[in-house]
């Protein structure tokens, strides 16, 4: 994460140096002379880092680090100084210094409390966005190349208006981006409506999205409208799109070519405003090759598309949201946001997220569900991330807890008991829901209840 520094110093060799060294780092940098002009420019610009002198003959330097904290209360500030001067450094740290440096400079150890910094910052943004936005559906988060791609993807699409198509494994994320941009685009006064295609029959799904007129079938006591209506002016969403019925298909192209259609059991058509997006988690080509989905709808959602990269793909983004989902659920239980040990981040970047950020979304809340802690350890995460049964087993971690939430624990072991089944049978769920004692059925309700849609498994 690169910044916007400025760097204050009356020694004009001290000050170049420094802000050579930081521009080859890749950061922004200005570098100034005076305090006088630096308060200037921390008035009238945001700047991430200050890197200053204690000693300047126009303004001593903890006047001037007060300054800067009447004006910029989220700057962090560094302060340099010499050996005669460490007690004058130590007292900025008191006033709100965020570190300081002996002269003379080690550039490679100014490099390090720099970025240090940065990284703390761009955490502590990201988490205020969570919290602004509990449910997570207008809070993206992640640093990665991969992750700031889609960022740019989302700031140029949002206002685009077109079919968009959402491509992505379960569990990346496909329903918060298309909820993002909604509340980022034009249409954000309208509704967002979701309907997940791959839960309902072909008839109930036929009066989900169409509505229907009282009598069009058995147990028709009233009109309803669907979807395509109570989306007007607004985004219908339409998750795992490539689930719909072959007949559906052809409806729902006429509406994305018509913007119109008619109730079930009516006569009357109905005109909609509606920007559609479509999410499947399957290769729509392949399905077309194979028949199972028509071609000219295909082309017809996949008039831009939007690929969600998986979490192994962008593990930078692993720890941060690891540190995300503690705090948002810590915060939802007016608990202490607990901390990662050094063991256990080394945990969640070895181990590969066949499910993605929702997987480890379950395992931060399994893990704050069985640990009252500050610190969460690599015990507190499920077998399926460590490779193995916990090392001091179930009944010792129950036997050193002061709480416990049963709701969200039986959950977790749950959630464990189905992946590691699912684990050991390669996939398949028949294999698996022999293993576990259960009807395959079952088990498929179990999957959609607990991950909102099937992992990629065989039959």
């Amino acid at each position: 994460m690169r910044g916007r520094i400025l760097v204050v110093d009356d020694d004009r060799l001290t000050r170049v140096a420094l802000a050579h060294q930081l521009v080859l780092e890749g950061h922004e940098v200005r570098d100034v002379g005076n305090p006088v002009p630096a308060l200037e420019l921390l008035a009238e610009e945001p700047w991430d880092v200050v890197v200053t002198d204690l000693r300047m003959p126009t303004m001593d330097g903890l006047a001037f680090l007060h300054r800067i904290r009447e004006t910029r209360l989220d700057t962090a500030v560094i302060v340099v100084t010499g050996h005669a001067t460490v007690q004058s450094a130590v007292e900025a740290m008191k006033r709100g210094a965020e570190d300081y440096l002996i002269k003379p400079i080690d550039f490679d150890e100014l490099s390090v409390r720099v970025d240090k910094i940065m990284a703390r910052r761009t955490l502590e943004r990201e988490l205020r966005l969570l919290r602004r936005c509990p449910d997570r559906y207008h809070a993206l988060v992640g640093r990665s190349p991969a992750m700031r791609h889609v960022f740019e993807r989302i700031e140029v699409l949002a206002d685009h208006g077109s079919t968009l198509l959402i491509r992505g494994e379960t569990g990346t994320g496909k329903d918060l981006v298309a909820r993002t941009l909604h509340h980022v685009g034009g249409r954000s006064g309208g509704p967002f409506v979701k309907i997940s295609c791959a839960v309902l029959s072909r008839e109930v799904l036929e009066s989900e999205l169409f509505g229907h007129e009282a009598g069009a079938f058995t147990g028709a006591l009233r009109q309803r409208r669907g979807r395509f209506e109570l989306a007007h002016r607004g985004t219908l969403f339409l998750d795992e799109v490539d689930d719909i019925p072959p007949d559906l298909q052809v409806k729902l192209l006429q509406v994305l070519e018509e913007r119109r259609f008619e109730r079930v059991g009516g006569e009357r058509t109905i005109e909609v405003d509606v920007r559609f997006i479509c999410a499947t988690k399957r290769d729509l080509a392949a399905l077309v090759k194979e028949g199972r989905f028509r071609e000219d709808l295909y082309y017809r959602i996949n008039v831009v598309a939007l690929a969600l990269p998986p979490l192994r793909e962008r593990r930078e983004d692993i720890l941060l949201l690891a540190d995300c989902f503690l705090a948002a659920r810590a915060d939802a239980l007016g608990r202490a946001h607990p901390e990662l040990s050094p063991e256990a981040c080394r945990v969640l970047l070895d181990y590969a997220w066949p499910g993605n950020v929702r997987e480890l979304e379950n395992a931060m809340e399994r893990a704050l569900a069985l640990s009252s802690a500050p610190v969460i350890t690599a015990d507190d995460l499920p077998p399926t991330v460590t490779g193995g049964e916990s090392k001091n087993g179930c009944e010792a971690c129950l036997a050193t807890r002061d709480s416990l939430e049963l709701k969200a624990f039986l959950a977790g072991a749950e959630r464990e008991a189905i992946g590691w089944a699912l684990k050991r049978t390669g996939g398949s769920q028949s294999k698996a829901a022999q293993l576990l004692g259960i009807p395959r059925t079952t088990l498929r309700d179990r999957l959609a209840a607990l991950f909102g849609e099937e992992p990629a498994t065989t039959p």
